[in-house]
């Protein structure tokens, strides 16, 4: 599978309990931080659930 980077750019502050869990299980804690996963359909459907506080390309 192909691999994707996501990177927090925006704070969770004042954003509804359901996206700041989503960060969360993004593995996002903090602004500038990047993570890498594999893109599956489970993790490109919670990147697109905050695809306004993160920004992502492809490893």
């Amino acid at each position: 599978m192909a691999k994707i980077i996501v990177k927090q750019v925006k704070s969770s502050i004042k954003r509804s309990q359901r996206q700041k869990r989503t960060l969360e299980a993004l593995g996002l804690k903090r602004i500038g931080q990047e993570v890498e996963h594999e893109s599956t359909p489970s993790v490109l459907g919670m990147i697109d659930k905050v695809k306004h506080l993160v920004s992502t390309q492809e490893a």
